[in-house]
């Protein structure tokens, strides 16, 4: 089935997000038309720790599903009030399979008690990777509507997600489909990886962090720095900064693993270099700060590229996927960009900004290649459970 209305929900952090797309095309020409599209940012509510606290994270999610799933069906014109009660029957399932999610059910019979079944296929939501008690509420919630409505529920690689939001978008360039072979590079605050893609469904992971992932370093060295969190924004701009006024280039720092023979990264020597330079300044200024900015951004930019030129030539790779958070960094966009120039045959793919970030939207991209590939998600019920070390293979 080509075509199909997907209702997709993502918690594996601390954006809760719910969409519903209707996609077809196929694998070929794949194209997604956003129905409704909803988005929760937790940022502001963990700014005051430094970082993501998993079980606030659950909560908020808990907190958020229910209405941001209201908003999202209103805005596909989903949303009908009818005349009929679900059985209490139904409702005492579900509630003891959300009694883990204080209040998830109270919410879910309140705005959804008297609500016809949706015009949609499949209910999708992100299993992993990510925070587990974060992903266990988006679990149960997806389950608990699929019940409810009937309908079948799978759960999606939140890392295929990354890989398939190159295909969001509405200019020609982005519905196009990904040309095979192809490797994409994923980063973000929780990961970096390179993925050689042989076909949809065919990953392979050819390096990885060993330590930090690339987005975590930067949230570090911007508290090093004494600078709000999230980071990397903070990081970025300050660099832009000191190129802008061509501030002196004091600080030297070290390019891990940018010549080793794996394709393997790691980022923690690198933040603790900063750490160890802060130590060494009579006192930190705001030239140091955005000197310091520059050339940790400027090393993280050296290794990423070198490491996926690596790749490059070791395969023919006729599309360059880059993607996840990490992405909204210019100087890491225009860096990886250049690379056509460099590589004739290669094209270089990225999401939109709106895109880049955890969204339900890239969730619903991976389901539709999900339910191409093996129809048989939608005829039977496989067990969904969360794991928050879940791998690409």
């Amino acid at each position: 089935m080509d075509f199909m209305i997907i209702l997709s929900i993502e918690t594996s952090c601390d954006e809760t997000a719910v969409s519903i797309v209707e996609a077809n095309g196929g694998l070929t020409e794949p194209y997604f038309d956003v129905l409704g599209n909803s988005l929760f940012s937790q940022i502001d509510i963990h700014k005051e720790y430094g970082g993501v606290y998993p079980m606030i994270a659950k909560r908020e999610h808990a907190k958020n599903l229910p209405p941001l799933l209201l908003k999202t069906m209103t805005e596909a014109s989903m949303y009908k009030e009818v005349n009929i009660s679900y059985m209490d029957e139904m409702w005492n399932e579900i509630e003891q399979n959300l009694s883990k999610e204080k209040g998830l059910c109270e919410d879910l019979r309140k705005i959804f008690g008297k609500v016809l079944k949706p015009d949609v296929e499949v209910i999708s939501v992100t299993s992993g990777p990510g925070l587990e008690p974060a992903l266990w509420v988006g679990i149960s919630f997806a389950l608990a509507i699929g019940k409810l409505w009937n309908i079948p529920v799978i759960g999606v690689n939140h890392m295929e997600g990354h890989i398939a939001s190159v295909l969001l978008g509405k200019t020609e360039e982005s519905s196009k489909s990904i040309q095979f072979p192809a490797l994409a590079l994923l980063i973000s605050g929780g990961h970096t990886e390179l993925v050689e893609i042989k076909n949809w469904g065919e990953y392979k992971i050819l390096g990885q962090t060993r330590d930090d992932a690339v987005g975590e370093a930067f949230d570090k060295v911007a508290r090093m720095l004494g600078l709000p969190y999230p980071g990397g924004p903070q990081i970025s701009k300050l660099a832009e900064i000191a190129r802008g006024q061509n501030l002196p280039h004091k600080a030297k720092l070290p390019r891990p693993m940018i010549h080793s023979d794996n394709l393997d990264f790691s980022f923690s020597g690198l933040k603790t270099s900063v750490l160890y330079y802060i130590r060494e300044l009579p006192q930190l200024s705001e030239s140091d700060k955005m000197d310091i900015a520059r050339e940790f951004e400027d090393a993280v930019v050296e290794v990423l590229t070198e490491k996926t030129k690596q790749a490059l030539n070791d395969m023919n790779a006729k599309n360059l996927i880059i993607a996840g958070g990490v992405i909204a960094n210019k100087k890491i966009k225009e860096s990886f960009l250049s690379l056509e120039k460099e590589y004739s045959e290669l094209t270089v793919k990225t999401p939109a900004q709106s895109f880049a970030t955890d969204n339900a939207l890239m969730i619903s991209c991976a389901t539709y290649v999900n339910v191409i590939l093996y129809p048989d998600l939608l005829r039977k019920q496989n067990k969904i459970i969360a794991n928050g070390n879940l791998r690409l293979n």
